[in-house]
């Protein structure tokens, strides 16, 4: 978007995975950037603080688009913008963490929903499965809603989830290095080690999976987060101590443990459209997914990948063992994992998709 237009980025200074920090974006990015730091749960006073900072940051900049995403920083943003007086306000819904949640949560938790589309101009789902779920629940005008091309925020760059750019000695040192058996089945997970990614069922799956067969392997990426959606005791015990797992933490480039796998597991309890299963697709890699919103539209059942019950660890077992024993599917699938990326979700789609939104709305300024 720098082709076009002057482009200012606005977040906290860190992500919440701590490795990432704003000016890492800035730089990579080459965008100015500008920090308010925005709590990612829900904390009245620091929201107020960031809501004012917001304001004032938009009245000096004068934005003629703001576009937000994430639930806070769309509140926060949606916000600020229309108090601002921003000509051109929308926001992307890429997931929505109300979805299991219950009670007074739950409702407040839609109101704040409600409230971020009423301030916006256009809000985009960025899947289908999560489109129909805000007209059901009556969260917003249907006219409001749109979702561009097959889905997805930002789509996935296959030029750097690319299979092609690894050797298989890279990954022969890289599989020594974590102790896995060179000849070993290995499923991957990648995501945050919470409750609500499904880690708890698919620890349970492979610890289980791994009696029956002893070739195989499991390898974790990501963080843990103790706060929020902390992991059962059992999990943790695991993790730690069954001798074919292995954690290897937060990375900020997962393409080699991608190649170094054979499948990736990722029975999320929620999301909005994941980046995980494009980018592990993008890899060559076939999925093993939950049936929710934007994983049961990247994969198509036996064809790149197999598709599970939500929360259901036996669902998940017997999608692991089919797809290491079925070296059929297992192979078709994977043969199909990059293609089906490639045709639908590559990035430069997406991109040209959101300026023509962005073209549209200036247009309307231009004739207003």
């Amino acid at each position: 978007m720098s082709s076009h237009y002057e482009v200012v980025a606005i977040a906290s200074e860190k992500a919440h995975q701590k490795e990432v920090c704003l000016k890492d974006v800035e730089h990579q990015e080459q965008v100015r950037t500008i920090a308010v730091n925005m709590s990612r749960q829900i904390d009245v006073f620091r929201d107020v603080i960031a809501l004012v900072t917001l304001f004032f940051v938009l009245k000096k900049e004068k934005p003629t688009i703001v576009h937000t995403h994430t639930p806070k920083a769309g509140l926060l943003g949606m916000l600020a913008a229309k108090f601002a007086g921003v000509p051109v306000r929308l926001h992307t819904v890429a997931g929505l963490p109300l979805v299991e949640t219950q009670g007074f949560k739950r409702r407040l938790l839609e109101l704040i929903e409600k409230i971020t589309y009423s301030c916006a101009h256009k809000v985009y789902p960025n899947s289908k499965g999560q489109s129909n779920f805000i007209i059901d629940h009556k969260f917003t005008n249907p006219t409001k809603l749109k979702v561009l091309g097959n889905g997805s925020s930002n789509g996935i760059d296959t030029s750097f989830f690319d299979p092609k750019l690894y050797k298989d000695h890279h990954i022969k040192s890289l599989k020594e290095k974590y102790k896995i058996p060179k000849d070993d089945f290995l499923f991957i997970f990648i995501g945050r080690l919470v409750k609500d990614k499904g880690v708890n069922e698919l620890i349970k799956s492979f610890v289980e999976l791994s009696e029956k067969h002893t070739n195989i392997s499991l390898l974790l990426v990501g963080k843990y987060e103790e706060h929020l959606n902390p992991l059962d005791k059992e999990t943790h015990y695991q993790i730690f101590n069954h001798k074919k797992i292995n954690h290897v933490g937060y990375q900020n480039d997962v393409r080699a443990f991608f190649y170094m796998s054979d499948c990736l597991v990722f029975p999320s309890y929620r999301e909005g459209f994941p980046n995980v299963p494009m980018q592990g697709g993008a890899m060559g890699l076939p999925a093993i997914v939950s049936n929710i919103n934007g994983c049961n539209e990247i994969i198509t059942h036996q064809q790149n990948g197999l598709i599970v019950a939500v929360k259901n660890y036996k669902a998940i077992f017997d999608a692991m063992e089919k797809m290491y024993l079925d070296k059929k599917l297992f192979e078709s699938c994977a043969l199909n994992a990059r293609k089906n990326i490639l045709e639908k979700y590559d990035r430069n789609i997406i991109w040209k998709l959101l300026h023509k939104e962005y073209m549209f709305f200036e247009e309307q300024l231009k004739n207003a």
